[in-house]
């Protein structure tokens, strides 16, 4: 069985995920980065660290320590809370805890799909969106945009 890059294994050979609010760190970091047009190299060079670390920082493989948050934060021209920002019961309740017992007794539940798989606001595309949209050269340009895409989707 093929894992993702971003799994590890344990001792016993089960496979453990990046913990869902440590992907949603990464997210909102690299959500901040590509908006200020900052490389990860740049941002790596300000916080001493590798741009290889950023990158597993990004995807939530490894964990960004407080301190290393910190100075993320003041690089990026954010509060540390910047990260936590928008992190709902989707994320946290994807969280393995630790030795929570079935308490339906049922056992017939099936293990769903985590919240930082699905969240459409992390894909390329949508920052792609966000950035040519804030190219666009007048208010009311940007206004006739949203209202296209709105007509578009359905949702006026």
């Amino acid at each position: 069985m093929r894992r993702s890059k971003t799994e590890e294994t344990l001792g016993d050979g089960i496979s453990k995920s990046p913990d869902p609010v440590d992907v949603h760190v990464g997210r909102r970091l690299r959500l901040r980065r590509t908006l200020l047009g900052m490389s990860q190299e740049q941002l790596a060079n300000a916080v001493g660290v590798t741009f290889q670390q950023i990158q597993k920082y990004e995807r939530g493989s490894n964990r960004v320590s407080a301190s290393r948050l910190y100075d993320i934060s003041k690089v990026l021209g954010v509060p540390v809370a910047f990260f936590f920002e928008d992190i709902g019961d989707e994320v946290t309740s994807a969280r393995l805890a630790p030795i929570v017992p079935d308490i339906t007794g049922s056992g017939l539940s099936e293990p769903a799909i985590p919240a930082y798989e699905q969240d459409p606001l992390q894909k390329n595309e949508t920052l792609e969106l966000i950035r040519a949209y804030w190219r666009l050269p007048t208010d009311t340009v940007r206004k006739r945009a949203l209202d296209l895409l709105k007509s578009l989707s359905g949702r006026d």
